[in-house]
């Protein structure tokens, strides 16, 4: 059940849903972010615990995407560009480019560190998403992974364009590897006749505007906001104008605890200090391949014990 008040800022939609405003947030020295979670009203969506949303960005004099080397642990991080290029450099020896319409899924498992960089010559525009999956037990404590998807499962419905990130959607599968029952997909519009999708009732879902507006459930968005839909959906119909892209989220509901604080989800206060003690101490995490930066520091742990929080945002212990 939702909560009958809402935070400042978060607007009441249909019965079921959310509509989530955005805040930014600089990311590297150039590049800032409009994330979309966790927020207090809603921290996950099925597994999906994090969403970035960034540009369309010009970059064309700029230097565009510096993230230099970092650590992640108990995660999988989903990058979808939709314009531009990175390079994706990691501890486990990858160098690896993404363009759009490529996805790039990298499984932290117990520790791995990479970073995230424009190339030199690069598109003048940067547009895209990255995304975090919340690790269950036992694959979040088991080996670190990297995969790069250049060919994903697309096909049109009417006026609709739907490529697969992850998971199924509609009797198609993608061929990335997840840990829980998943959906990511872009959705793009290329008219403004009302297209229907199949759902499933057990996953809760959500709906971010890339690009353009869009109208889904009965309720109009712009870039820049969450649409959650919550569950029990056999179908949703999308709606919008040509050139409109969407990102649909959804999964069953992750009903472990989690710790999030900087690049790490874990389960305990204790779990998440010994990543940082580890990541400052050059052990577990490996040194990202042919990247000379210096290691991003990680900043001090807040003086109160960290809380697990549940999906939903409620404290455990």
């Amino acid at each position: 059940m939702l909560a009958e008040t809402r935070p400042p800022g978060v607007a009441d939609v249909d019965p079921g849903s959310v509509l989530l405003p955005g805040h930014d947030v600089p990311l590297g020295r150039y590049t800032t972010v409009r994330r979309l979670l966790p927020q207090r009203p809603r921290r996950m969506v099925g597994a999906w615990c994090f969403v970035d949303h960034f540009g369309p960005d010009d970059v064309a004099q700029r230097p565009g995407m510096e993230v230099p080397p970092h650590p992640h642990t108990g995660l999988q991080t989903v990058t979808w560009l939709l314009d531009g290029e990175i390079l994706h450099r990691d501890s486990l020896g990858n160098v690896q480019p993404i363009r759009p319409g490529q996805l790039n899924v990298m499984t932290s498992g117990h520790g791995i560190a990479h970073s995230e960089r424009s190339p030199a010559t690069h598109p003048p525009v940067m547009h895209g998403v990255q995304l975090w999956v919340a690790l269950p037990d036992p694959a979040r404590a088991g080996a670190a992974d990297f995969a790069h998807h250049a060919d994903l499962p697309r096909w049109r419905d009417g006026d609709l364009d739907v490529t697969l990130l992850v998971g199924e959607l509609a009797g198609e599968r993608s061929p990335a590897v997840v840990h829980t029952p998943l959906v990511g997909a872009q959705l793009e519009l290329s008219g403004t006749a009302p297209t229907t999708l199949p759902l499933r009732p057990d996953f809760e879902y959500a709906l971010l505007a890339m690009s353009g507006s869009a109208e889904a459930a009965g309720v109009g968005f712009e870039p820049g906001a969450l649409l959650y839909l919550g569950s029990n959906r056999r179908e949703l119909t999308v709606r919008g104008g040509a050139g409109a892209r969407l990102l649909l989220l959804g999964g069953t509901p992750f009903d472990e605890p989690l710790v999030m604080w900087w690049n790490f989800v874990g389960r305990s206060h204790e779990e998440v200090a010994a990543a940082r003690e580890d990541w400052m101490a050059g052990r577990r995490f490996g040194v990202v391949a042919d990247d000379p930066a210096p290691p991003l520091p990680a900043p001090a742990l807040p003086t109160t014990r960290l809380k697990a929080r549940d999906r939903t945002g409620g404290l455990h212990g």
